[in-house]
């Protein structure tokens, strides 16, 4: 059986924690800031958890991530 790939979009956009969730980042935070209110900006910082069934989804295209 040969090797499974990984889907190399989906290894740069998502990571997995060492309990098993999955982390993201949020979109939005790359350019056109100044119309988009402090409230907004703030909202978008940092990464959040997936929910469990998109979580899923994104497990079966990172097969090696855990």
């Amino acid at each position: 059986m040969p090797k499974m790939k990984t889907n190399r979009g989906a290894r740069k956009r998502f990571k997995v924690t060492k309990s098993g969730k999955v982390r993201f980042n949020r979109a939005g935070r790359r350019h056109i800031l100044t119309k988009k209110s402090s409230k907004v900006k703030r909202q978008k910082r940092g990464s959040r958890e997936m929910n469990t069934g998109d979580a899923n989804l994104v497990k079966r295209l990172l097969p090696y991530a855990l």
